[in-house]
């Protein structure tokens, strides 16, 4: 499928990280949506820029790479300095013009969005789709490959070669604050948890947790046969999402 056009974008962030990222701009121009990928992806894999051609339908979108990721520079902290990446991004979105900005993250980049409008604030609304609500969680068989693949050199290697993912080594410390804690301070900003019950990487309960932390206003949608993240979102779906920021924003 032919995808809207992109402008090609460099982001820097606070701590001197330099993020490869576009913009695609869109008719609407009032409302600017920035899209935060899962672990290990990138917003040049076809269906995170499937995703963009959506969601330009209702605004300009910002899409980048997080830090390890991609052609952006630094190593993946899986969540932690991540914020800065989103802060960067939501930036740029408001000097491009955008009066309001609205995040949808996915997997990974949920977390971050969710934690990023609790801790940083300045965004318009938020969208968590296949987010975890805590950290160490191993209990499926997907987490705890992912979990190989962050804790062992063998693991962070693979993840080098294979997915162009750049692993930061060592432990967290300290532990940042967990998703579903940061959900607590996202009011007023509106938010909106999504997740599939067929996801095989982080069960119902992660979204029910995080939508019990969260105070007003606050919607979950409970997918039926959806999987998990960028990879299982049927465009459907993605407008649906588009059409509840553009209800909660213009």
């Amino acid at each position: 499928m032919p995808y809207a056009p992109h402008f090609p974008v460099m982001l820097r962030t606070e701590d001197g990280v330099r993020l490869n990222a576009a913009h695609t701009p869109s008719p609407h121009a009032d409302l600017g949506i920035v899209m935060a990928h899962g672990f290990t992806g990138s917003w040049r894999d076809r269906t995170a820029r499937r995703i963009v051609h959506v969601l330009s339908g209702y605004g300009g979108v910002v899409a980048f790479d997080f830090r390890g990721h991609g052609r952006s520079g630094g190593e993946s902290t899986v969540g932690d300095l991540e914020i800065l990446d989103l802060d960067a991004a939501v930036r740029h979105a408001r000097v491009a013009g955008y009066s309001k900005i609205a995040v949808v993250g996915f997997s990974m980049g949920a977390a971050v969005a969710v934690r990023h409008a609790g801790l940083r604030g300045g965004v318009d609304a938020v969208v968590a789709v296949s987010a975890p609500a805590r950290w160490y969680y191993r209990g499926t068989k997907p987490m705890r490959q992912v979990h190989w693949a962050i804790e062992r050199p063998f693991g962070r290697l693979a993840a080098r070669v294979v997915k162009r993912t750049r692993i930061a080594r060592g432990d967290w410390n300290p532990i940042p604050m967990p998703p579903h804690e940061a959900a607590a301070l996202i009011s007023p900003t509106p938010l909106l948890i999504v997740h599939g019950d067929e996801d095989t990487f982080f069960p119902l309960d992660h979204a029910h947790q995080l939508y019990a932390g969260a105070r007003e206003p606050k919607e979950l949608w409970i997918e039926p046969g959806y999987g998990h993240a960028e990879t299982a979102a049927p465009p459907e779906l993605i407008r649906r999402i588009g059409k509840w920021i553009s209800s909660n924003l213009l």
